[in-house]
């Protein structure tokens, strides 16, 4: 069956963070619940699910529900399990908020220098949150009476991918639902942070959390053949200020290091993109075309500058729910950035009005033409979209975070340029500015 006869083929990857990939579980819930994940005009199917740590959690409990079919009935149910399984983790009764306040503040005193690192292997097994852990995912995963998801090598169910890494050998590890029992210790081997659980032996290996390896699993998704990888990024490539204070600087150290290897290996499929597109690579490598989306958590989400990556951690009830809000926002503007891309690829200027808000502006500098400094109305110039004059560079990633933008080329008479087109979008998910200019330096 031929790309275009097949529904589309998603493949979702899901950065670890911790508490903060409550933000995930809003952006996949609103994805679940969103007609654009497939229609009967654009079907689609999501055929592999991966994460790390948080993400990990979120992959497993969605995966969970979609396994078995993904008809609406059955992506309802993943996006409500999500919302239920972060509502379960909060800290709620006095002791709980008690305990969290505690450790979260714990680390942030870390941050600051001003209190040693301590070690799990101090806490006595009964209360070093293995056992709460292991009892909290039970309640929201359909593990077997053995306490496993057995392996299920049929390839035409989803594939699942849960990254660690084996303390004592340096080797990274991804458990698949296609080779290895999905256990509890599984997701717990992947969120095992270091300061806060005992490595996990499981599977063979000792485990420490996956944010120290693959941040998720990336590449071993194209096994699954996508048509797209869409990645849910909770670290920030991009901040707007210099860190100076311990926790700034720590914080930021945190961020790059999570997203060393997803950029490794998304520049992996790029790179690959690329070569099947010049030609370098023909029908017979192995390989096809992947285009890449990256969701990400914009640095707005989370301001403190006191508690740093110690948020991480933090299991309170409003600071959950505030991330899942901020999460289906900003899956919100990630749809409305798919709707106007497939219309000015279509061409359509029916569905390119529907993606726009009426008032939305226009601003454009070389190599694109030239226009009003202070912007133009965006309706009223819709040509320079829908006549071909600008097309999407499908070998480079497409990124939704503060901003949509999208590596684009202009084709006029003198030539092909590069260029980047980045959008503004409204909570509704329409486009309200849109700013065409050179590439990214």
């Amino acid at each position: 069956m031929s790309p275009r006869t097949r529904p589309r083929r998603i493949a979702i990857a899901l950065q670890g963070g911790g508490s903060h990939t409550a933000f995930t579980a809003g952006v996949l819930a609103r994805l679940l619940r969103s007609p654009a994940l497939g229609t009967a005009d654009d079907p689609a199917e999501i055929v592999a699910v991966s994460g790390t740590s948080g993400g990990a959690i979120c992959a497993l409990v969605a995966w969970d529900r979609l396994r078995d079919g993904q008809t609406p009935d059955r992506r309802e149910a993943a996006a409500a399990a999500l919302e239920a399984f972060w509502a379960d983790n909060a800290a709620r009764g006095p002791l709980e908020r008690l305990a969290n306040l505690g450790l979260v503040t714990a680390g942030a005193l870390q941050g600051l220098g001003l209190v040693p690192a301590g070690t799990p292997y101090l806490v006595p097994r009964l209360f070093d949150g293995t056992r709460q852990f292991r009892d909290l995912v039970a309640r929201h995963v359909g593990f077997g009476p053995d306490g496993a998801v057995a392996p299920d090598p049929d390839p035409a169910r989803p594939l699942l991918l849960l990254g660690a890494v084996d303390v004592l050998t340096g080797d990274f590890r991804a458990f698949s639902s296609r080779t290895d029992p999905i256990t509890a210790d599984t997701v717990l081997a992947s969120a095992a942070v270091p300061t806060l659980f005992r490595a996990v032996h499981t599977g063979g290996g000792v485990y420490w959390d996956g944010l120290f390896s693959q941040n998720p699993p990336t590449h071993d998704l194209l096994d699954a053949d996508p048509d797209e990888l869409w990645v849910v990024q909770i670290n920030p490539s991009r901040i707007d200020r210099e860190p100076r204070t311990p926790v700034e600087i720590a914080d930021r150290r945190n961020a790059l290091a999570g997203n060393l290897s997803l950029h490794q290996e998304l520049g992996f499929v790029e790179t690959v993109d690329r070569l099947l597109a010049d030609g370098s690579l023909g029908p017979d490598s192995g390989y096809r075309q992947v285009t890449v989306r990256v969701l990400e958590m914009p640095a707005s989400t989370i301001r403190s500058r006191l508690l740093g990556s110690a948020s991480k951690i933090d299991r309170d009830v409003v600071f959950l729910e505030h991330l899942q809000r901020r999460g289906a926002a900003q899956a919100e503007r990630f749809l409305g950035a798919l709707a106007f891309e497939r219309a000015v690829r279509d061409r359509d200027p029916v569905a390119l009005a529907a993606a726009v808000a009426p008032d939305a502006v226009l601003t454009s500098t070389a190599p694109f033409r030239e226009r009003d400094p202070a912007g133009v109305p965006l309706l009223a110039h819709v040509d320079a979209l829908l006549d071909g004059e600008v097309t999407v560079d499908a070998t480079r990633k497409q990124v939704a975070a503060e901003t949509a933008r999208w590596a684009v080329r202009v084709h006029r008479d003198t030539g092909t340029a590069d260029g980047l087109a980045e959008a503004d979008l409204d909570d509704a998910g329409l486009v309200t500015a849109l700013r065409l200019g050179p590439p990214s330096p």
